[in-house]
């Protein structure tokens, strides 16, 4: 039988559906390659530990540095990936079991017999931090609710315990909740509808096995301080049953701690059918409170900002191509006239191009600039189209971690061509530039976090980055970034270098005294940038320090893409502005103008902290809050400076390129 060939349209058809597939697939899942575990009744179900963490302190510790249950088989650490280590996650196994859909009440976990000093210490000290435990199932944090005023809070984790009239309180029984889904087998045509999609792919056809199963797609918990009768529970094992029955109740407490007194812990655990289906079961985690003011509040700025910087742009441009028009019409004589006569910009013909002091190091600058801008765009792109989802713990971390390594031959190539076009031609040095460039952040960072890790380690506290993690660190930088930041030297060294459009004379011209500090006007230039950036910055430090979790990555592209060019409008204008006042030094400034954004972030963390982080305890807190924000705020400069250098050079380049001078 002969089948009809399929034509252009054919084609184009199956690959648009196959487009529509795998985007279908990323977007239902969140994540491409996750998918959902099918539970038949009757199968275990492991709750897991992560650490133990706190808005108070920002320190997180691991689960078993308090007194509670181990498993039986002894205490395991799952397999984690460099983000999560570096975020301070420790996730561990935990003596919780369930049995998919069994229900079951008055679970006895274990018997502490005696609370020692130093456990009883330890536990005041982590209910007067307020920490919070954190329980995983099936790849779920454990979520709580609470009624305040009317309305339903989320937690996710539940307290340690509570402080009532200088009482301490304990959570010894825990009430899980889990919601489950019938397990339904893929159907693509059954996904993408009728018509033609169900002609042209073909259905999957049954599993193998037909015993109906479940999928987990709610985890909810709630923690109840219960009095319990330790001699009775003297001869039980883990997992036996209470011998009495267990009222559940979150709204009382009555299990008071006492140094040398004995704890029981137990649990029960309820199925629950629902209607969540799997892609929709991480909604409950991804809603953010004050939805509608938070997009409100980025669309106006947004708007705001286009608007700035859509009239900044017109009055520049119709003003130096009123110059540049009023120049090409005169005459050849006119025009020798006119440069006898030059003023403003057209004066330092002679001297824009001259090289910068610390030219090395500006070039270094921008490569580590470039090289972190790129790994800004690529990470949020990615975690845009839903290729970073929370569903998977520490893929943002990784993420931003191997594009920055990658990048790094970005870095070297900027680096050295620009030296190379400073230095005429000249590629002398350019190894010791590409070096710099590969060191330069990279210090930096690993300074501030050795620095913090020392305070981390003292503290015992599980964010502390481990020794053998710092050497992999140090390993991935020395095997990967710097290699490729040397390669990218190579060929930056090797690629042609832009040849000024005028010459440069040997004695520089004297700049006329200023009525006001250049300096002034580049630090006030950093407002605008900040405005395009300070309400995502609220919902972003709201994520890292409240606990809360951020998913509107597709804003935050947008309001990065503003950011860049709001940054290199603001550094065009004040380039103009210094060459029209006779002011050649203009290298550092215009990168300085839209990186001194930097300082206000840098007050505006300091505000937050004052203000929005007053909970937070101690000085070690302190310390290591303001330390991260300097980290990010380095990268931020560099980033941005680099973006309003880059924008200055290519202005400076091209408006002279437009003059012919004699």
């Amino acid at each position: 039988m002969n089948r009809p060939k399929m034509g252009f349209g054919d084609h184009f058809r199956l690959w648009v559906l196959a487009f529509f597939l795998v985007f279908q697939s990323g977007y239902g899942f969140y994540l491409p390659g996750s998918y959902p575990h099918k539970y038949v009744v009757g199968d275990e179900l492991s709750v897991k530990v992560n650490s133990l963490t706190s808005i108070d302190t920002e320190m997180p510790f691991s689960y078993y540095s308090l007194p509670f249950c181990k498993p039986e088989g002894g205490v395991k650490d799952s397999a984690e990936n460099l983000g999560e280590l570096l975020m301070g996650d420790r996730i561990e196994n935990s003596p919780y079991k369930f049995k998919m859909y069994t229900n079951e009440s008055e679970i006895f976990l274990c018997r502490l017999d005696s609370l020692s000093g130093d456990q009883f210490k330890i536990l005041k000290k982590r209910i007067d931090e307020m920490y919070q435990v954190n329980l995983i199932l099936d790849n779920l944090p454990a979520i709580r609710f609470t009624k305040k005023e009317g309305y339903f809070l989320r937690w996710t984790g539940y307290p340690v315990g509570i402080k009532i009239q200088d009482v301490y309180y304990l959570f010894n029984h825990l009430k899980f909740n889990v919601l489950v889904h019938k397990y339904e087998e893929t159907n693509v045509a059954r996904v993408m509808g009728t018509g033609d999609a169900a002609e042209v792919i073909p259905t999957i056809g049954k599993g193998a096995s037909d015993v109906p199963g479940y999928m987990v797609v709610g985890f909810e918990v709630i923690p109840c301080s219960i009095m319990h009768n330790a001699d009775s529970v003297k001869n039980l094992k883990m997992y036996n049953k209470y011998p009495s029955p267990i009222k559940c109740d979150p709204s009382t407490v009555a299990m008071p701690i006492k140094e040398g007194q004995p704890i029981v812990f137990t649990y029960e655990v309820t199925f629950e059918e629902s209607d969540i289906k799997w892609p929709s079961r991480w909604d409950a985690y991804l809603k953010m409170e004050g939805a509608k003011v938070h997009w409100f509040s980025i669309l106006n700025s947004l708007m705001v900002i286009t608007f700035l910087a859509g009239i900044v742009l017109l009055i520049f441009l119709r003003t130096v191509r009123r110059d540049l028009t009023r120049y090409e019409e005169l005459d050849k004589e006119a025009q020798a006239q006119m440069n006898e006569e030059l003023s403003g910009w057209k004066l330092v013909v002679g001297d824009v191009f001259r090289a910068p002091s610390n030219a090395s190091l500006l070039c270094v600058m921008v490569g580590d600039g470039v090289q972190i801008l790129g790994m800004a765009v690529v990470t949020i792109l990615f975690a845009a189209l839903g290729f970073m989802s929370p569903a998977s713990r520490g893929t943002l971390i990784t993420g931003m971690l191997f594009f920055y390594l990658i990048l790094g031959i970005a870095a070297g190539y900027v680096a050295v061509r620009l030296w190379r076009t400073i230095g005429f031609g000249d590629p002398a040095g350019w190894m010791s530039v590409a070096w710099k460039a590969s060191c330069f952040f990279p210090c930096f960072a690993f300074l501030i976090l050795t620095v913090l890790n020392f305070l981390l380690w003292s503290s015992h506290s599980t964010g502390a980055i481990p020794f053998s993690l710092f050497v992999i660190l140090i390993l991935l930088w020395f095997c990967i970034s710097v290699p490729l930041t040397l390669i990218g030297g190579y060929f930056g060294a090797r690629a042609p270098h832009l040849d000024y459009p005028v010459r440069t004379n040997q004695i520089p011209r004297e700049i006329p005294p200023q009525k006001y500090p250049s300096w002034l006007l580049v630090l006030g230039a950093g407002t605008l940038p900040f405005g395009t950036l300070f309400i995502e910055l609220f919902f972003i430090m709201s994520s890292i320090w409240m606990g809360r979790v951020y998913y509107v990555f597709g804003f935050l592209f947008i309001v990065l893409i503003l950011l860049v060019v709001v940054c290199a409008e603001v550094s065009l204008v004040l380039t103009y502005m210094h060459l029209c006042v006779e002011d050649w030094k203009w290298w550092w400034k215009s990168f300085f103008a839209s990186g001194s954004v930097a300082i206000y972030i840098f007050l505006y963390s300091i505000n937050y902290l004052v203000f929005d982080l007053k909970s937070l305890s101690g000085p070690v807190s302190a310390t290591l809050y303001l330390g991260y924000s300097l980290f990010m705020v380095a990268a931020i400069m560099l980033a941005t400076g680099t973006v309003g250098f880059l924008s200055s050079f290519w202005f400076v380049y091209y408006l002279f390129s437009s003059v012919k001078f004699d």
